[in-house]
């Protein structure tokens, strides 16, 4: 079944949604590769193929290697190819996009406090929320990913 377009359908909330995209990608103080790792792994999570599609393609452009990217969901096994600061921003983005189930602990707060302080513990939390709705308007509304066979 065909869907609507979102971004023809409701420009103004396309816009909207723009412009906490753009906040945290031009102005916060967060490394837009940790960022886009952040969106990739969220993305992963929430099922969203085309934001898995443009997010590894955005990590590729901005020096990633092949084989971290294809880690990313397992990155607990993979520790060592991820800095301390990238462990923390992906147990933080999978505490949050599970709020449901976490609560985001108190425990999974803690770790990310040590590793970003007050404001980029905020941005990179604004990153995850703001992924997690790009999510749900991806996947409610079809988006395709860009990938060819």
């Amino acid at each position: 079944m065909n869907r609507e377009n979102w971004f023809q359908a409701s420009p103004e909330g396309a816009k909207a949604l723009g412009g906490v995209h753009h906040y945290v990608t031009k102005n916060t103080n967060l490394p837009s590769q940790l960022i886009h790792l952040v969106f990739l792994r969220v993305s992963q999570i929430n099922g969203c193929a085309h934001c898995i599609d443009l997010h590894s393609r955005d990590l590729i452009k901005e020096g990633m290697s092949v084989d971290k990217l294809v880690l990313v969901p397992v990155w607990h096994e993979a520790a060592y190819l991820f800095s301390d600061q990238e462990r923390a921003a992906l147990a933080w983005a999978e505490e949050v996009t599970r709020v449901s189930e976490t609560h985001a602990s108190d425990e999974a707060y803690a770790a990310a406090s040590k590793a970003f302080d007050s404001r980029d513990l905020v941005d990179l939390t604004i990153a995850i929320a703001a992924m997690n709705a790009f999510n749900r308007m991806g996947v409610s509304f079809r988006l395709k990913p860009a990938a060819k066979a």
